[in-house]
């Protein structure tokens, strides 16, 4: 923005006119020794240590927290708000202006009576995925006459879990039909009834979902699951391993487009089960897929390759191997 600087004060133009303009009438009333003239400097010089004192005055008191954030997407601004008090027992503060590079826009703040406290309303704006940490806000005010522009930084802090970055879907559309659209012609055989295949258990399955032989034969509870409950589910494997020659960014992309599917599945109304190293999170349809987010957003790349099996219809995304659709036969 135009009036960031660097520093604690700037004089503003309607500032530089009035310190002229002050100087010329100094030197007039020391050439012509005319009372009035000393009377008008001085009085512009009082305004000049008024608006000081305000000004700083003012920000001094000024404090801030992050009263809350809503849901935050990378690159995608996200809801929330600001709780400013003025603790000040004699100044009340016009035009205060909230900066930082958490912020989306500026926060502007009309009036900030003293002793008082506002809730503001504020867009955030993360651009990495991840443990985001808000720090710190600069404070901008022109009160009370506008000859300065002073700054303040106010120290925050708050944290907020930031999901992926959501991608441009089209192709993601696509490819979901292919796997689990319950609309969509389906070539599986058998009845909606019959079993289709098996998975793992997670949290929130029922137990009458349990086939009982063959999590005996394996020692831990195994899920069947059916041609119908098939075409409304949505398996995502993410394997987080990263190869040297493999980029960053691509690896972010790669997060990117399995939150994207998940997103997409879930507004669809699918069940979505998210599995990664040594964990396996479900939402249900209707449910908040915000854990299945969270685990994305705290992913961090491995150096060791994810041995894991791939069921049918299990869509497998891997910086290493691209993305990869395992269909029923």
């Amino acid at each position: 923005m135009s009036f960031e600087f660097n520093g604690v004060v700037r004089l503003t133009r309607i500032g530089t006119t009035y310190i002229l303009s002050t100087i010329v009438l100094a030197v007039a009333a020391l050439n012509t020794g005319n009372n009035a003239l000393y009377i008008a400097v001085s009085f512009m010089l009082g305004c000049l240590l008024l608006s000081g004192m305000a000004s700083r005055g003012g920000l001094k008191s000024i404090t801030v927290e992050v009263g809350g954030i809503g849901e935050a997407w990378a690159e995608h601004p996200a809801d929330g708000t600001l709780r400013v008090r003025n603790r000040s027992r004699i100044w009340n503060v016009r035009d205060v202006v909230l900066v930082s590079d958490s912020l989306a826009a500026p926060v502007l703040i009309p009036l900030l009576p003293r002793r008082a406290e506002r809730l503001v309303p504020a867009s955030f704006l993360f651009h990495r995925r991840g443990l985001a940490r808000v720090t710190a806000v600069d404070s901008y005010t022109r009160y009370p006459f506008g000859f300065f522009l002073k700054k303040r930084r106010l120290r925050v802090a708050s944290e907020v879990v930031v999901f992926p970055k959501i991608l441009a879907n089209a192709a993601l559309e696509e490819r979901y039909r292919a796997v689990a659209g319950e609309d969509a012609g389906s070539q599986r055989p058998g009845a909606g009834s019959e079993i289709h295949a098996f998975r793992e258990y997670t949290r929130g399955d029922s137990l009458r979902h349990v086939h009982w032989k063959k999590s005996a034969s394996l020692g831990r509870w195994i899920m069947k699951q059916t041609e119908l409950e098939s075409a409304r589910s949505v398996h995502v494997v993410v394997d987080p391993y990263k190869p040297r020659e493999v980029s960053d960014a691509a690896f972010e992309e790669m997060i990117s487009a399995a939150a994207t599917f998940l997103l997409d599945a879930s507004r669809r109304g699918a069940d979505v089960t998210l599995s990664l190293p040594r964990v396996d999170l479900r939402a249900r349809s209707g449910e908040s897929a915000a854990p299945l987010f969270r685990a994305l957003a705290l992913l961090e790349p491995r150096f060791e390759p994810l041995h894991a099996t791939i069921d049918r219809d299990t869509v497998f995304f891997s910086a290493a191997g691209g993305t990869r659709v395992q269909q029923s036969a």
